[in-house]
């Protein structure tokens, strides 16, 4: 049921993924298609960092905190 419950959470997010800010979907648009493509991926890696980073830290918090 998690499983489940997961993969609904991450579809529903996942068509947000390409969503930019407006300066960036203009500056992507100019850049033309392949590059734009290219712009969108590395706009997603810059954000997913921070969020694996923090993700990890309250993994390793929780992990610690459940064996005292």
């Amino acid at each position: 049921m998690k499983r489940i419950a997961l993969f609904i959470i991450l579809q529903a997010i996942s068509v947000s993924l390409i969503a930019q800010c407006s300066i960036c979907t203009k500056t992507a648009s100019q850049m033309g298609e392949e590059a734009g493509k290219g712009f969108n991926v590395g706009v997603l890696y810059l954000a997913g960092m921070p969020f694996a980073i923090i993700g990890y830290v309250a993994f390793k918090w929780w992990k610690n905190e459940k064996q005292d």
